[in-house]
């Protein structure tokens, strides 16, 4: 009973997150999974299990995410199609390329363009409103396909979504106003990360009855900060995204350095 109320209460925070900050949860929800539990006199999970749980949450928190963003109108369809069509074929690429390529490669290539992210969405943008009109959403489909191709192929090379990472590149690269790049970025990877939930599930990867609490604490909880996140100043939302980025970034390279 503790475990369940322990996964749950994990859940509620990054589910919370998800919703708020537009990203899939998973470079959040991983180490809490591997590192909290011990805390609290709790086996350890392997990191087959964490990683099924991960993608249950990832998943879940992308589709109720973008419900909810896309309710207050900052979720592009074309923009979905385009970057989700790209990062879900260069996920796949991207996965079966990490075969050919040194485990500490990816991550050094990974945690570089994570620190360059953090450093992108700590940038103001000039003119980013704060009510931007999706329905007169311009932007360069080549920029867009290479964003997210890019981010695919290296997320799936490292077994991660990528999407802490899209967000900045979105805002600075292809131009998207930073609300409706946090909607559109979750139904972006939900894509990608569907892709990721069908082959765990397939081939028996996910532990479903610890799965439970998470799907029903992930729910209200994404939904709570999507909410939260149309009231928060675009501003803060880009500061907590360089943040939260940042400090994916560390873990990424404690990672890849020998201690």
């Amino acid at each position: 009973m503790e475990l369940f109320l322990l996964i749950g209460v994990l859940g509620l925070v990054c589910g919370f997150l998800s919703g708020l900050l537009g990203i899939g949860g998973g470079i959040i929800m991983a180490p809490l999974l591997l590192f909290v539990p011990p805390l609290f006199g709790l086996e350890p999970f392997t990191m087959r299990t964490v990683a099924g749980l991960t993608i249950v949450q990832g998943l879940v928190s992308c589709l109720v995410g973008a419900f909810v963003h896309h309710k207050h109108n900052f979720v592009s369809g074309r923009l979905t199609v385009w970057m989700g069509s790209a990062i879900f074929i260069a996920s796949l690429l991207g996965g079966v390329a990490s075969k050919y390529v040194a485990n500490n490669i990816l991550l050094i290539l990974f945690g570089g363009l994570a620190i360059l992210a953090a450093g992108l969405i700590s940038i103001s943008i000039k003119d980013d409103q704060e009510s931007p009109d999706v329905n007169n959403l311009e932007f360069s489909i080549w920029r867009g396909v290479s964003a997210a191709t890019g981010v695919g192929v290296l997320g799936g090379m490292v077994g991660q979504g990528g999407s802490f990472i899209l967000i900045p590149l979105m805002t600075s690269f292809v131009r998207i106003p930073t609300r409706i790049a946090v909607g559109s970025n979750l139904a972006i990877v939900m894509l990608s990360t569907g892709a990721a939930f069908l082959g765990k599930a397939l081939t028996g990867q996910i532990e479903w009855l610890l799965a439970i609490p998470i799907v029903l604490t992930v729910v209200p909880a994404v939904t709570l900060g999507g909410y939260v996140s149309q009231k928060v100043p675009v501003l803060m939302l880009r500061r907590l995204l360089a943040l939260f980025i940042g400090l994916a970034a560390i873990r990424i390279w404690l990672s890849v350095l020998p201690f």
